[in-house]
């Protein structure tokens, strides 16, 4: 399998930097081909301005979305981008590893996406009609392909439990797993998250690094997230609601768009996964 690896923590001898390692070797070790791109490393720019769009016109407002729309479809985006979109078109599957710092991904790898993430590309794909709402949310240029997150955090695993005071960490994790990587298609396996980051002893770290390894080792057996398919006849066209009768009894909130009794598409929910798989839906963590 081919694999792009997305890095985005400013020290290479942190934990994530050590939990990328482990990662790696044992991805290669499997015979998995492997890219990094490491943004720090490359220095990679964050914030999308004029300077993305070289061919727009210097009196021309700038339009996010059509200038990235243009800029895809002429191949006329920085040449950083390009080599990204190469990245994704030729992977398999694509891993995020980030700390989460104030409940959500790094600048950074915010950035990577906002510019990677291109118009005509990962979004504003395929026909919208009152049948359908465009290729996204199981559909879509990535479709075929599939993701995860690997991700540190400091608190303990209990502040990220249903009643724990951070909230649930598949919440939390919720607008990356479905927003971002679902929505141009990607099959979005299960994250693995090591808790207590900044707390880890020598042994704490073997633990985690003994986890990670397995979750590497078994990425091929892993059922994904049963997130609904957008166009699968769950939800209202255009209204883009789920449909009353298809709601489980009791959810509510993001837990409304897996699949009915956990199946569908994907497979079943990570209730049901293996038990190495489900503790680390919300057990592992690294800084």
């Amino acid at each position: 399998m081919k694999i792009l690896y997305v890095f985005a923590h400013p020290e290479p001898r942190s934990l994530n930097g050590a939990l990328r390692d482990v990662a790696v070797e044992e991805l290669e070790a499997r015979g998995h081909q492997v890219r990094v791109s490491d943004l720090y490393a490359m220095g990679w720019k964050s914030e999308v301005d004029r300077a993305d769009f070289p061919a727009l016109k210097p009196d021309a407002a700038l339009s996010i979305g059509a200038a990235s729309k243009e800029g895809f479809q002429t191949g006329t985006l920085t040449a950083d981008v390009a080599a990204e979109i190469e990245k994704l078109l030729w992977a398999d599957m694509l891993i995020l590893q980030f700390p989460l710092w104030w409940f959500s991904m790094p600048a950074i790898l915010k950035g990577w996406v906002d510019r990677v993430f291109a118009y005509g590309f990962a979004y504003g794909v395929g026909e919208h009609s009152d049948r359908r709402w465009g290729d996204r949310y199981g559909e879509g240029t990535l479709a075929g392909k599939c993701a995860m997150l690997i991700v540190t955090a400091g608190g303990w695993e209990e502040h990220y439990s249903a009643r724990g005071i951070n909230g649930p960490i598949d919440d939390l994790l919720f607008p990356i797993n479905h927003g971002i990587l679902y929505y141009p298609g990607y099959d979005v396996l299960p994250p693995f998250v090591a808790y207590q980051a900044g707390r880890l002893d020598e042994a704490g770290f073997e633990r985690v690094a003994g986890h990670l390894r397995e979750r590497m080792r078994t990425l091929t057996v892993t059922q994904p997230i049963p997130y609904r398919r957008q166009n699968g006849g769950d939800y209202l066209i255009p209204s883009m609601t789920l449909r009353p009768e298809l709601e489980e009894p009791g959810a509510t909130g993001f837990a409304l768009h897996l699949s009915k009794g956990g199946m569908g598409k994907t497979g079943p929910t990570s209730e049901s996964q293996p038990a190495v798989e489900k503790s680390e839906v919300a057990a592992l963590q690294a800084g």
